[in-house]
């Protein structure tokens, strides 16, 4: 039995004429409308996707370009806004370094005073003998052999120490001599603060050890104030001599501090 095909839906039978006064041309493409092959099927899928991909893109392009439609005039008012965004920003940039210079050149100077104010406390300290201290100086003992020591030679003693500029002295290894310890001559030796010392007599001295030595030398200085009272008189130079007596602050009844 021969095998019979199916006719193909797309291709025209040729033994079926068209009607008489048909416009062959016009009834096909009628036809492909409104039955439309598989083929244009695919074809007008891919000229939808191209068409909708161009549209895409010209929209994109356009979007893109944000200046592409300002007028000059619209572009040149855009560019000096920017133009004096910038300036107010440098500006703004410029003050606060100078803040921030300001604010460091102050700290600095804060810092300065500080440490002198410091510094000016702790000389104030050594120099009233609050606190304890340690250096380089003179160690000067005073023996009585065949006389008394005089309150007038200990002291003449104790002030050419001082003009040496001594800076700190002690007596004994327990009273702090400052500019106002009290001496009194009294049986045995001298009251010095109300304390009773005796000979011998140690006196401890921090400063330049050559300039405290030599101001003890001089004609008619303390060596020789001291021999003439009948004492003996030996001066060490140490590298280091420490001082731990301390003086009591004394508190003013009557003066305060200026408020000017």
């Amino acid at each position: 039995m021969p095998d019979t095909a199916a006719p193909d839906p797309d291709v025209p039978d040729p033994d079926v004429t068209s009607p008489a006064g048909d416009d062959g041309p016009r009834q096909r493409l009628v036809a492909g409308l409104l039955k439309p092959s598989r083929s244009q099927i695919v074809v007008g899928l891919l000229l939808a996707v191209v068409g909708f991909a161009a549209v895409t893109q010209v929209r994109a392009n356009s979007t893109d370009d944000t200046y592409s439609g300002q007028r000059e005039q619209e572009l040149i008012d855009i560019l000096s806004a920017l133009a004096g965004t910038r300036q107010r920003a440098e500006e703004e940039i410029s003050e606060l370094e100078d803040v921030r210079d300001q604010l460091q050149d102050d700290t600095s100077k804060r810092r300065a005073a500080l440490e002198q104010a410091q510094e000016d406390v702790d000389e104030l300290n050594i120099l009233a003998g609050l606190v304890p201290v340690t250096g380089p100086g003179i160690r000067i003992t005073i023996q009585e052999e065949t006389g008394r020591v005089t309150l007038s030679s200990l002291l003449d003693t104790i002030e050419e120490l001082r003009t040496a500029q001594a800076e700190a002295m002690q007596l004994n290894g327990t009273i702090r001599i400052v500019a106002q310890t009290s001496f009194e001559e009294t049986s045995g030796g001298f009251l010095v603060d109300g304390e009773l010392v005796e000979a011998p007599y140690v006196l401890d001295v921090i400063g330049d050890p050559s300039l405290l030595a030599s101001s003890l030398e001089f004609l008619l200085g303390p060596r020789k104030q001291l021999e003439e009272d009948g004492a003996t008189i030996d001066v060490d130079q140490l590298g280091s001599i420490d001082i731990e007596s301390v003086s009591e602050a004394a508190q003013p009844d009557f003066a305060d501090p200026d408020a000017g």
